[in-house]
């Protein structure tokens, strides 16, 4: 799969720039398109309160509303111009909640470019959670952390790997990043041996498929002291690491979302973009 047509979702936190950026050097390095989608929402009211709200309120709310969206516009089409991507650029602006509106359009997507929660957004608005989207989406995620900049995404790429079908789903999926980076480590986390498991080399396994799109690295870390997250994430800061790929486990059942350990520790504590698959 090649990364041809990129979706990023922008919204009015400050992270948004940062992200818009993301997906804005992919574009330029994969030859894509990127489309920008901003979900123009209102304030979550409970229902018996609605009825109550006068109509001039409610205007304002959706002229604020649309103030935003404006806001969010103008941001998005500045990036496209800085990096050269007006011809291969498009914005959309729709209404309703940001969860069911991103997962229908990410599904038309190579690759759905989202943000990190960031805990200081209003609480008041509806909230787009990449752990449901990960599993409504139907899509590879790439999660962008609410704090910093990136400068490069995908130069030096981290393979979370642990021979599971999700993993291998969210290396399937990176393919496109992981030919074109600079150096790819595949780690394995207190691997688990036998013949079902990761062998007697863990990692060895998929770091020869990988190797034959580009140069790779394989290791392996056993310890009781450190949590698996830390663990990747002091991997991360070590080999000076842009980008994170593993897959995303858990369930969904009646959108109530059961998350496997790992995942929500990188949801919560990602320091670079992480790409999930599931």
């Amino acid at each position: 799969m090649a990364l041809k047509d990129l979706l990023v979702v922008v919204d009015d936190t400050p992270a948004a720039a940062a992200r818009i950026d993301v997906a804005a050097q992919l574009a330029v390095k994969h030859d894509a398109h990127v489309t920008g989608l901003y979900v123009v929402t209102t304030p979550l009211i409970p229902n018996f309160l609605d009825a109550q709200i006068p109509e001039a309120v409610r205007a304002a709310q959706r002229d604020l509303a649309n103030e935003f969206a404006a806001k969010a516009e103008t941001l998005f089409e500045g990036r496209m111009r800085r990096f050269g991507l007006t011809d291969r650029s498009e914005w959309r602006a729709l209404r309703g909640l940001p969860g069911e509106l991103v997962a229908v359009h990410g599904r038309y997507a190579d690759l759905v470019v989202v943000g990190q929660v960031d805990p200081r957004h209003d609480r008041d608005l509806p909230l787009l959670h990449p752990q449901d989207l990960v599993f409504d989406c139907g899509r590879p995620l790439l999660v962008v952390p609410y704090a910093g900049t990136f400068q490069t995404v995908g130069e030096r790429v981290l393979v979370g790997w642990n021979a599971s079908r999700e993993a291998a789903r969210a290396v399937g999926d990176a393919l496109p990043l992981i030919a074109k980076a600079q150096k790819v480590l595949v780690l394995a986390v207190n691997p688990k041996p036998g013949q079902l498991g990761l062998g007697d080399e863990p990692g060895a396994d998929i770091a020869r498929h990988l190797s034959r799109h580009g140069r790779v690295q394989a290791t392996h870390v056993t310890t009781d002291a450190v949590e698996p997250g830390d663990t990747m994430l002091n991997t991360v800061a070590d080999e000076s690491c842009d980008l994170v790929v593993m897959g995303a486990y858990g369930r969904s059942r009646l959108r109530e979302q059961v998350l496997g350990g790992m995942t929500r520790y990188m949801l919560e504590h990602m320091t670079v973009p992480v790409l999930m698959s599931h």
